[in-house]
């Protein structure tokens, strides 16, 4: 059994599972890099990669490997979490045996997906992976995806490994929840954007949000509020819940990879069979959004920020959401790079009304 870290990272706070940016097929390695280091400024606890907003089950181990350097190389000094998945335990043990090279903050791990073993066989499946690993675990209970569900007793029974730290949970059930953040061994991550509310609420140690991607210091102070003024973070809560549900509206990340996109950060491009998100009235998106087939090899694309990224789609679903949910200011406003040249582009700060939505961060919010 590998040594323990001398000083594993606490997992609290927020976490951001990150996208996988593409470049005609390739992984977008320079877009990844710049993202993450602009998302590292803005006052997140660390980084997920290759989970599944990161759309991990499209890329080879090569290029997850690759993703994984990316990422770490402009974490600056974030911790960062490795997502892994199977079914093969042997396969899976070797994959975690590789990835113990690597100065990781923990390893993200589900169930195994469709086989569906007894709560016996989750225990085995665990534990084992937990012996085998350099790096805490953190469980990744998410049965829609897995088919698998990890019982109450199941999980405080493997909260006594010493190497299983924390559970991000997707499980959809409040009393499992609330049991795991009472007996205080697991350090609880919401794992599910719309829940993370409730799970701060009740005492959960943080969250792995993907809407996070944007407007992440909003999101950082909703969990700084949470600690300690309910009310405050209830008003900025609420004004970021039409954000995180139109996250959401589709298959994870297709709607959250618009949006970034749209500002130039990357291209609105997905693995297929993942299709580019924002769709309305059942026709495809417009633009440049685009599923790719994988480039294997773990190739490095290399490219540069393109105006080309803009989707007249997301324009008209901006628009929507407004008509639908006009108190939620936090949207009513046009990434810069959409804006008409003749007409200087507002800030975030500038548009976003701080009186319907107060942020005692809204000054490190970077639109550029």
């Amino acid at each position: 059994m590998p040594a323990v870290s001398a000083s594993p990272t606490p997992f609290q706070g927020l976490w951001i599972p990150l996208v996988t940016p593409f470049h005609d097929g390739a992984v977008d390695h320079p877009s990844l890099a710049r993202m993450t280091k602009k998302l590292a400024g803005q006052g997140i606890a660390g980084f997920v990669a290759c989970g599944s907003t990161g759309e991990a089950a499209a890329l080879d181990k090569a290029e997850q490997l690759a993703v994984l350097e990316t990422v770490l190389d402009a974490s600056q000094g974030l911790p960062v979490v490795m997502g892994l998945s199977g079914y093969h335990l042997g396969q899976t043990q070797e994959w975690v045996q590789t990835l113990a090279q690597y100065p990781l903050a923990g390893l993200l791990v589900p169930a195994p997906h469709y086989i569906r073993p007894s709560q016996d066989g989750l225990l085995l499946w665990f534990r084992a992976l937990a012996d085998a690993s350099a790096a805490p675990l953190v469980i990744y209970d998410i049965p829609y995806r897995t088919g698998a569900t990890l019982a109450t007793d199941t999980l405080l029974a493997l909260a006594e490994h010493p190497r299983i730290c924390a559970i991000k949970d997707c499980g959809g059930n409040a009393p499992k929840t609330q049991a795991l953040i009472a007996d205080g061994r697991l350090a609880v991550l919401a794992g599910e954007d719309a829940q993370m509310f409730t799970t701060l609420a009740l005492g959960g140690h943080g969250a792995v949000g993907a809407s996070a991607h944007w407007q992440a210091p909003r999101f950082v102070a909703l969990v700084e509020l949470l600690a300690g003024d309910l009310s405050e973070a209830r008003r900025v809560w609420q004004a970021l819940l039409p954000w995180v549900e139109a996250c959401f509206a589709e298959a994870n990340p297709a709607p959250l990879k618009a949006v970034p996109a749209h500002a130039g950060w990357m291209r609105n491009e997905l693995r297929a069979p993942m299709t580019a998100g924002l769709r309305r009235g059942g026709a495809a998106a417009a633009g440049p959004a685009r599923a790719q087939p994988p480039v294997t090899g773990g190739k490095k694309a290399t490219s540069a920020p393109s105006a080309r990224v803009a989707d007249s789609s997301l324009k008209v679903w901006l628009s929507a959401m407004r008509t639908a949910r006009p108190r939620a200011r936090l949207l009513a406003w046009a990434p810069p790079r959409a804006m008409s040249s003749s007409r200087k582009a507002p800030s975030v700060v500038e548009a976003v009304s701080t009186a319907s939505l107060p942020c005692p961060m809204a000054s490190r919010i970077d639109a550029k």
